[in-house]
């Protein structure tokens, strides 16, 4: 869809922003904090968009929405922002004064009225959960080392089918309404993950999260399926027989969809995310390797006790 700019040579637009979340406290602006929304609006303040606050009191621009408020931790690829924005404001221009944690990739011109809360009818997160094969032949050392995360992928998959469709989840989130969702779940093992995809028109706060731990707890032995049944059974589970939600780190946004919005990519603005990203992912693989080689020598250790 083309959307004509207004005699102010503004045009409501979409853009696709990519973040490393594990710097910020969410996306949604908040008191004393730094977030992924104050980031964005510290760019647009910069570029002269909006009036310069003092924080989290940027103004917003005429418009402004975003597809979703992930929580502290949370990454993202696909997160929607939309507002009226300058016809110059195009992915590169934005990213002149965004941190490399926060990128814009691509954009859709987009109707007034437009609101990327509202009309999305799709959204996709995929948990990346550790999460060794207990028993399989490849994954036997790794499992040895990390008992606590290896799991049986029958089971894994048999509790995640539970949750696969319509059901009330309001024993798996805080909210009180919004609670009833047609849920798309699957899961794909890639060495010693397991990635959890789940899909909906929308999500309850830390629905993902719980999901996963539950069944995480069902593929490691620790809970059994009708566990499952009872946390989606109509009558409030209790605290003792809940589920908290797992760590924040591993979910991230990963698609949007919006019937009516074509986005383009900006090959220069992608070019630059992909640099960025790669640079936090080495640098993520450099610690995760030194962390692990100390393990790796405890274990040795303990072995010769």
């Amino acid at each position: 869809m083309t959307a004509a700019s207004n005699d102010r040579g503004t045009i409501t637009r979409a853009f696709r922003v990519a973040y490393d979340g594990r710097g910020y406290a969410g996306f949604q602006r908040q008191p004393h904090a730094s977030t992924v929304a104050d980031a964005l609006l510290e760019a647009l303040a910069e570029h002269g968009v909006v009036e310069r606050g003092d924080g989290s009191t940027h103004a917003t621009p005429v418009g402004y929405a975003a597809a979703g408020r992930t929580d502290a931790g949370v990454s993202a690829v696909a997160q929607t922002v939309a507002f009226e924005a300058p016809t110059w404001l195009t992915p590169r221009a934005f990213n002149g004064h965004l941190p490399g944690s926060v990128r814009v990739w691509a954009a859709a011109d987009v109707e007034g009225g437009f609101h990327a809360t509202h009309d999305a009818v799709q959204r996709t997160y995929r948990y990346h959960l550790y999460a060794p094969e207990s028993g399989s032949e490849s994954g036997s050392d790794r499992t040895r080392r990390d008992p606590e995360h290896a799991v049986d992928d029958d089971r894994f998959r048999a509790a995640l089918a539970r949750f696969d469709g319509e059901h009330d989840f309001h024993n798996l989130t805080t909210d009180e309404t919004g609670t009833v969702r047609d849920l798309d779940a699957r899961a794909t093992r890639e060495g010693d993950a397991l990635v959890v995809e789940l899909s909906a028109d929308g999500f309850p706060r830390a629905l993902v999260r719980r999901v996963v731990a539950a069944v995480r707890a069902v593929g490691r032995g620790t809970a059994d399926l009708a566990w499952i049944d009872r946390l989606l059974a109509a009558e409030p589970v209790s605290g003792d027989r809940g589920v908290g939600p797992a760590p924040p780190e591993p979910l991230v946004l990963w698609d949007v969809t919006y019937p009516d919005a074509e986005f383009t990519v900006d090959r220069e603005a992608a070019e630059s995310a992909r640099v960025a990203f790669g640079e936090r992912h080495r640098d993520a693989r450099h610690a995760a390797a030194a962390t692990g080689a100390v393990r790796d020598r405890l274990f040795s250790a303990v072995g010769e006790e």
